[in-house]
């Protein structure tokens, strides 16, 4: 093989060159491997932006499908699709949804508690994913890489953990602190997860009163047991928990009528009440940062715009 020279204007020719803009500068050229994000402020008060009455007895779950459309379900048998002016789009009846998510293909699952599974809802056509045996599913969501996680307890009700799946095969177990000792409650009580922009892994322990934070490692963060400004008359017992693009955490105080904003170090930034807001359950977040919350007994979604 006798290689030929290469003309390297030649190849600019072919292949175009990359140019700086004459505006950029060493600050705001953002890095291919560390991309800045927007940073967006909490706004001084959040804005209701839609109600969204979705007729379900004991709202329990909402998730976004895309900026305008969000899946719901709650302690029937009904799971329902709705478009941010309220109207529905779509009802699937399945058998006791503990939680629902939606995957990055945009594809339902859910959580079937009765029979101790998740499922997929694809094309109309419902597939069985993962079974569990000696344990019960408790919630679940799904990471930036498309695997899931599930919250789960033992059937003796002394143990709880987090499980990674990819597809059905099971990647990671997280159950225990540095020093051996249990990271969640081992009760049954709401056991809601979601994934940070950092990776980080975050649980609301209704059971112990707490937001658990661990890393991708399973390696405890930190813990967040409530703020005295929102926690002076009722104790904290999260419920739903969310993350938005700024890596904030956000969490749902059912007794307190509000909202906890974290950042990803566990401290305390705010909180919303929007004042009427009743009995917060499940939460989202879109991805234009906009929150919905559900209202346990009313049975509505709340949209709510909080960041400028």
């Amino acid at each position: 093989f006798i290689p030929k020279p290469i003309d390297p204007e030649k190849l600019y020719s072919l292949f175009g060159q990359i140019i700086p803009l004459s505006t950029a500068t060493e600050e705001n050229v953002l890095s291919l491997n560390q991309p800045k994000t927007l940073i967006r402020e909490l706004l001084d008060e959040p804005e209701l932006v839609a109600t969204i009455q979705t007729g379900h007895k004991f709202l329990c779950n909402v998730t976004c499908l895309n900026d305008v459309t969000v899946w719901t379900s709650g302690m029937t048998s009904d799971i329902k699709c709705f478009n941010d002016k309220g109207s529905l789009l779509q009802t699937i009846h399945k058998k006791c949804p503990n939680d629902i998510a939606v995957d990055n293909d945009g594809y339902l699952l859910y959580i079937c508690g009765a029979t101790r599974t998740v499922n997929k809802v694809k094309n109309g056509h419902t597939e069985e994913l993962i079974r569990f045996q000696g344990w019960k599913p408790n919630q679940l969501c799904v990471t930036s890489t498309g695997d899931l996680l599930v919250t789960m307890y033992s059937d003796d009700e002394t143990q709880s953990k987090v499980v990674c799946y990819s597809g059905s095969t099971e990647k990671q177990t997280i159950q225990f602190d540095g020093d051996g000792k249990p990271l969640y409650s081992g009760n049954s009580r709401i056991k809601y997860i979601s994934e940070n922009r950092n990776h980080d892994i975050c649980v609301s322990d209704s059971g112990a009163g707490t937001v658990v934070v661990v890393n991708q490692d399973g390696k405890l963060r930190w813990r967040y047991t409530g703020h005295p400004s929102v926690t002076k008359n009722q104790t904290f017992v999260p419920r739903g928990i969310t993350t938005d693009s700024q890596s904030r955490i956000l969490t749902a105080d059912r007794n307190n009528l509000c909202i906890h904003i974290l950042d990803q170090d566990g401290q305390f930034l705010r909180y919303i009440d929007n004042r009427d807001l009743k009995d917060p359950y499940g939460l989202c977040v879109d991805n234009n940062d906009n929150l919905f919350v559900c209202e346990y007994h009313k049975g509505n979604v709340k949209k709510i715009k909080y960041l400028k």
